[in-house]
Formats: structure tokens, sequence, C-alpha cells
């Protein structure tokens, strides 16, 4: 880690722990039946989003899926509205209207998340085009996990985007589970970042539990990519720690595969915070104060997400459109 300096390690670590704490709240309050929204929990993944997001402009854009807290949030998005979403209130980032699988934040380029599979890509790619046309000094980012790589558009967006050569980074979050079903009953190899190259599309595959692997491989990434060279394909091998949706399902379930690491092996927030303490970059008091600044945003965040007025149902069907 020596590489990195102090303030950004600490930013990193403020943005693994931010989306942990917030993901163990949602979790511990969502049996209250309060929050009306399926939610889709990113917990044991957190390392890719802190990683990457922390590098990004404010201006470069991320396209998101339904796993897409840990997005959001690592771009910046606001919390307290994230959280009103949440619970469907009229301040939500969505209005109420979208939930956890359509969070949206355009004011820090996080520019929204699709509940259909596979259905950021061709967004990510449609920014980066757009980027092109306007000769702007900014790239999109598409984040989606393994069963995204299973659809068509995929492909689709790829050829595109190597034919006009975009600004576009490809992430995918390879967690091996589509719902329930293993990568193994599902594709023929696991190696996903292999599939770009049909497309003479660049690739490489990390380890995306480690964090500071994170960082220092996409900043090679996002280097290439902002120079001008064209698209790139980011394979990252994250553990999804819970069940496809909802809170509980603890690792050892009925699906889970024998090969599956345990929890401990892939904590990307225990073992970076072992290794900033082990190397004295920081200290447990500095890391504490950290945690607290944090902890107090999220009760504040939840307070307001609870007290905040539903939509008015008098304009329930205002953001409906039909031909």
């Amino acid at each position: 880690m020596n590489n990195i300096d102090k303030n950004t390690l600490l930013e990193l670590y403020r943005s693994l722990l931010l989306i942990r704490q917030v993901e163990l709240k949602i979790e511990a309050l969502y049996p209250e039946d309060e929050m009306k929204t399926p939610v889709h929990l990113s917990l044991g993944q957190e390392a890719v989003s802190a990683g990457i997001c922390s590098q990004l402009k404010k201006e470069d854009t991320i396209y998101s899926n339904h796993r897409s807290h840990g997005h959001y949030l690592a771009k910046g998005g606001d919390l307290k509205a994230m959280i009103a979403e949440l619970y469907c209130k009229e301040t939500g980032c969505s209005r109420g209207r979208g939930g956890s699988m359509h969070l949206i934040d355009t004011s820090v380029g996080h520019f929204g998340s699709s509940s259909i599979v596979g259905g950021g890509i061709p967004h990510a790619v449609g920014g980066a085009f757009a980027y092109k046309m306007q000769k702007k000094d900014l790239i999109a980012v598409a984040f989606f996990g393994d069963a995204a790589c299973e659809q068509g558009v995929f492909f689709e967006s790829m050829n595109w985007a190597a034919f006009k050569k975009l600004p576009v980074l490809f992430v995918c979050e390879n967690n091996q589970y589509a719902v329930c079903s293993h990568i193994s009953a599902r594709q023929y190899s696991s190696d996903i970042y292999k599939r770009s190259r049909a497309f003479d599309i660049p690739s490489r595959k990390i380890n995306g539990n480690d964090v500071v692997e994170v960082y220092n491989k996409t900043k090679e990434i996002l280097q290439y990519v902002r120079g001008g060279n064209g698209p790139y394909f980011l394979e990252c091998s994250v553990q999804r720690w819970r069940g496809h949706a909802g809170p509980g399902d603890p690792l050892k379930d009925k699906y889970r595969h024998p090969a599956d690491l345990s929890r401990e092996e892939v904590d990307s927030l225990f073992n970076f915070q072992h290794k900033l303490l082990a190397e004295k970059i920081v200290t447990q008091a500095e890391l504490d104060d950290i945690k607290q600044k944090i902890d107090a945003d999220i009760k504040a965040a939840f307070e307001f997400g609870q007290k905040e007025p539903l939509p008015d149902t008098a304009e329930l069907e205002k953001y409906l459109f039909a031909e």
C-alpha cells in the first residue's frame, strides 16, 4: 500500500465502511416492513465500488444494476435521499417511485440503476458515445453481474463500443450466482473477461475482494480509457454474502457451492483495516472516529427517511407515460 497516500487510503476505508454499515442497517430494519421495496444487498462486494468510484471525476458517469447501494454511495450519492427512497418517500432520490433497484443521483454522476439484468450496459455505452461526440474528457462505467453477460445486449454493447472506440469501462462483478444458480451450471467458462477479446477489447480479471488491488489495477485501466484508447473490460471476482434479494440468508445455505470461500477470507473491510493497523498507517482511534461519524450520518439518514412524507396520492400517475 506504499504507493497510495494516507488520505486516499482513509477515503477508501470510509467508502468501504459506509457501504457496509448502511447495508447492515437496512438488513436490521427491513423486517419491520416499513421499506416497501425489494432490496438486493451488496454485502461482501464493497471493494469494487469503493476502489473504482474513488478514482472517477464527479462528472464521469456510472450506470448500475439492481444491486446498486454500493455504487450509489461510493460515487457520492446523497445518503438521506437513498434511505428515503427505500421508504418510498417523496424526498427519495426517485421521488419514492423507484425503490432500491432504481437509485439515481445525477448531481454526482450516478446516472441510474436498472432492474433489468444487463439494462445499464447499453446506457453506459450511450453515455460514452455522447462524450466522444461532444469531445468531453469523461468516461462512462457500467457495473453488472455475471448473469448480465448472458444477455444479448452485453455483446451488442461491446461491439458498438469497440466499433466507435468509446470511453467506457465495463465492470463485471462476478459473484458466481444468478439468483441461486452457480456459474458452473450456466456457463462453459467462469473466465468472463475473455469474451471481450472477440471484439479486440482488452481485459483482465482481478480479485474484487481486495480494495487495494482494485484501486491499483483500475488506476491503470482508467488512464487507458481516458487516454482515447477505447473501451476496457474488467472482471472482478467477488463474494456475495447474502441471498439474491432481501436480508438474511447466511453464507452457507442450501445452494452455495462447496468451493465458496469463507467470509473471513474474503472480507474486504476486515482485511483492509487489519493492514492499515499492522503497517501503522493509521491508529485505532482514527478508525474509531471515522466509524462514529459514519454511524451518526446513517442514524440521521434513517430518521429522515422514516419521517418524510409519502407521495401525494393525487400525483401517483404524474410520472407515468403511455402512448
